[in-house]
């Protein structure tokens, strides 16, 4: 059978799907188990189907994972977009090979100490839905950030590399292109509007409304096909 996108059809479905999320309390978030690890990862998301009409129950289950993992990694990927940031203006006042040395060491330490211990505990599918965050917010790949920022980023992610093991480092955040990432937006999209995330400008801003057209769209071409 066909792999079918899953899409919200309508706003009404983006609504009815955020709405459902009230049931879960911080506590719960904070506790959530990652069903989908345990299960060797069999749960394929573009294989998950969303209809107007009604939800069905596995698609809100496999929506309401996408957003717990989204909640969890966002603070680490908003994080890694101002130390980018504090790091660029910091250089520029340098003029030493040794000065930079020494600057670099001291963000590695921060890092360290602050995430390493937290790092080790995102399951794999978190570890990836990270990685597409820090694009988000840096407008780099983790490659390409621990490539350039050798010191620092290298040790954002050294402990953690076997914990994070099938992930692509090289991962883009492309919300026009992959179907996830769209749902990976409207969740931070309506997490900055509750508050429930703070939220930091993105490397590249998307036009949400645009975004959601788009997908819409998508909808009705594939509709038309069938």
């Amino acid at each position: 059978m066909q792999k079918l996108f899953f899409l919200f059809c309508t706003l009404f479905t983006i609504s009815l799907l955020f709405s459902q999320t009230k049931l879960y309390s911080q506590e719960k978030e904070d506790s959530f188990k990652e069903i989908d690890t345990i299960l060797n990862d069999t749960i394929l998301l573009q294989e998950v189907h969303i209809y107007k009409e009604k939800l069905d129950p596995e698609a809100k289950k496999q929506f309401l994972l996408l957003q717990n993992r989204v909640y969890v990694t966002y603070p680490f990927a908003k994080t890694a977009g101002e130390r980018l940031t504090m790091m660029n203006i910091n250089l520029e006042k340098l003029k030493t090979n040794k000065e930079k040395k020494r600057y670099f060491k001291i963000i590695e330490d921060f890092m360290e100490n602050e995430f390493k211990a937290k790092l080790k505990k995102l399951s794999r599918k978190q570890g990836q839905i990270l990685v597409k965050l820090i694009y988000r917010q840096t407008g780099s790949s983790t490659y390409d950030l621990i490539k350039d920022y050798k010191s620092g980023w290298k040790a954002f992610w050294s402990n953690n590399t076997a914990k994070l093991f099938d992930i692509d480092l090289k991962r883009k955040y492309e919300p026009f292109q992959e179907n996830e990432d769209y749902l990976i937006e409207t969740i931070l999209t309506r997490a900055f509007d509750n508050h429930r995330l703070i939220e930091q400008k993105s490397a590249n801003p998307v036009d949400i409304v645009q975004l959601n057209d788009f997908w819409q769209n998508k909808v009705i071409e594939i509709s038309k096909r069938k």
